[in-house]
């Protein structure tokens, strides 16, 4: 069959759009999951962090659903859902839309660009756990908030909350993060453990000025990349809720891949929701013939590159230079 895609990235976190509002495609979930592996695999001419189905929805403007390049499903993504609000808008002209994600219909709006006529998207990370059970984390405590885990460290202390992929969140200098402690870490609750049964995100955070902060994250699913909207969200929480950032503030996120802007909301006691706002950048359009029995042996029909990346650049530069500072 043939399958036209879409390949894009907010903040570097790149992904494959197919559109099943506007296609007759109708895959299984089995060949869901064999599509993200065989396409996402970076060994190929495509290669993603995973693939985003854009689906019609009953209730919603339109639907997502996230394959991680590893087959398995994301309950959510908020780089992806930037992606997707930019793809939805332009396929609707609704400036402003409600998408359904596995846990939550989210609001999402194009918005005033983030960096030089960058396309920008505002979206609601939500909701947000921070019961243990519910992530699920086994350590013997119903919440973890800014405290150790001695199985992981003796020094680090930890936030585990889910908005709601599950999150790991610590405070770390330069150092920590130039060091292999992170990858050691990840590596163990994304392993066969006792205390993360179905694994975690891992994000180390350091604090680079007021309202201003760094994020590096262990995707579970994908490993080390350059940007989880998610883990951006649950980090520029996290920082408010130790009175380092404040609610209602804007917060500048820097990251591998740029920079998003994240502002946390308090609608009541432990009632939190973050709007995250970045880039939506397309970088080509597709069209591959796919066997979906075989779909590793997938064959590129046409692809048309695009132009936004150039513009990207510039936001990526000033975000390099910013890194460069704490970590020279």
């Amino acid at each position: 069959m043939n399958i036209d895609v879409t390949k894009c990235h907010g903040s570097g976190n790149d992904f494959l759009i197919i559109d099943e509002i506007s296609n007759s495609y109708n895959f299984s979930e089995t060949e869901r999951k064999a599509l993200a592996i065989a396409l996402c695999d970076r060994s190929t001419q495509l290669g993603a962090d995973g693939i985003l189905f854009v689906m019609s929805s009953e209730h919603s403007d339109a639907k997502m659903r996230v394959f991680n390049a590893d087959g398995s499903e994301a309950s959510m993504c908020g780089n992806g859902l930037r992606c997707v609000a930019r793809y939805v808008n332009e396929l609707t002209g609704k400036d402003n839309m409600i998408i359904e994600t596995m846990k939550a219909n989210l609001y999402a709006k194009k918005t005033e660009s983030i960096y030089d006529n960058i396309p920008t998207y505002r979206v609601e990370i939500s909701p947000v756990i921070f019961m243990a059970d519910k992530l699920p984390m086994y350590i013997g405590k119903e919440t973890l908030v800014n405290e150790k885990i001695e199985e992981l460290s003796s020094e680090l202390n930890f936030t585990a909350l889910a908005v709601p992929n599950p999150h790991l969140i610590t405070l770390v200098s330069p150092e920590q993060i130039q060091s292999n402690e992170q990858e050691r870490i990840s590596e163990y609750v994304n392993g066969e453990n006792p205390l993360f049964p179905d694994g975690v995100n891992v994000s180390f955070v350091h604090i680079l000025e007021d309202r201003a902060i760094y994020v590096r994250t262990y995707e579970r699913g994908v490993g080390f990349t350059n940007a989880c909207g998610t883990a951006m969200s649950a980090s520029s929480l996290v920082t408010c809720l130790l009175d380092i950032n404040e609610i209602e503030k804007p917060i500048d996120v820097f990251n591998n891949g740029g920079k998003v802007r994240c502002i946390v909301h308090q609608h009541a006691e432990q009632h939190y929701t973050i709007d995250l706002i970045g880039n939506a950048t397309y970088l080509y359009n597709a069209s591959i013939n796919v066997n979906v029995d075989r779909p590793q042996e997938f064959i590129i029909k046409s692809k048309h590159d695009l132009e936004e990346q150039e513009l990207y650049k510039k936001l990526e530069e000033h975000s390099k230079e910013v890194v460069t500072k704490v970590f020279s």
